[in-house]
């Protein structure tokens, strides 16, 4: 997705001078852009024409960012569409919800151009690996091109995060990474996350792998590995 002409952005904010704004500069960058008030329209210019990502504000009238967010992941059309969420509301709890309902990334208000457009970049970059790789672990299949975990043959459906996690690790079994490290390899610096949103992220992980969530460790104090070995 290098090539910004044929990069379709949506923006769906109320606000309409910060529409506006946002609208300029995402397509001062050369991307193409789309932007709407509110959640109703927004949802039908998505399901009707084809997008690469979302620029969504949480705190809309009528449909909510997070209820937005919710109806695009639980569609079989809309749910490989990328989200970032735009928000004022910064604390812990509202980016561990914004990552638990599949946001790609989360941008708390005010924030300059240049973080804006870098994070869209990074999002875009990270989706463009075509990486082939398939892991196999007994009943755990990791397909990284694909960005498709089964367990026992079902396949798993997981967050765009919870992949990350999964997949850095399983690349590099035995290795032990810090919390922080997980954060800067999935998210980039400056990210405005906790030790404690990855740990609400491995909750989630282990939880949907079940009888194989056994290969991720927690090293106590330090953070997580992922365990390929009989112990």
């Amino acid at each position: 997705m290098s090539d910004t002409k044929n990069t379709k952005l949506v923006i769906i904010e109320d606000d309409k001078d910060i529409r506006e704004l946002l609208a300029y500069n995402i397509s001062s960058l050369g991307y193409q852009v789309q932007s709407f008030s509110n959640g109703e329209s927004g949802l039908k210019h998505l399901r009707n024409n084809k997008s690469n990502l979302l620029l969504l504000d949480l705190m809309l009238p009528g449909i909510s960012g997070y209820d937005i967010c919710r109806i695009i992941k639980s569609d079989p059309k809309l749910k490989d569409l990328l989200i970032i969420m735009l928000t004022a509301k910064g604390s812990e709890a509202d980016i561990v919800k914004g990552l638990e309902l599949g946001a790609d990334d989360y941008i708390v208000k005010p924030f300059s151009g240049s973080i804006l457009s870098a994070r869209i970049a990074a999002v875009l970059r990270r989706v463009k690996k075509t990486d082939s790789k398939i892991l196999n672990f007994d009943s755990l299949k990791i397909d990284i091109g694909k960005h498709q975990v089964s367990v026992n043959n079902a396949i798993i459906d997981l967050t765009f995060s919870e992949f990350e996690i999964l997949s850095m690790l399983s690349q590099n079994p035995g290795l032990v990474y810090t919390r922080s490290q997980i954060i800067d390899s999935i998210r980039g610096d400056n990210y405005p996350a906790t030790d404690r949103t990855i740990d609400f992220q491995i909750v989630g992980l282990r939880k949907k792998l079940s009888t194989a969530k056994k290969y991720i460790k927690t090293i106590r104090g330090i953070g997580y590995k992922f365990n390929d070995e009989d112990e």
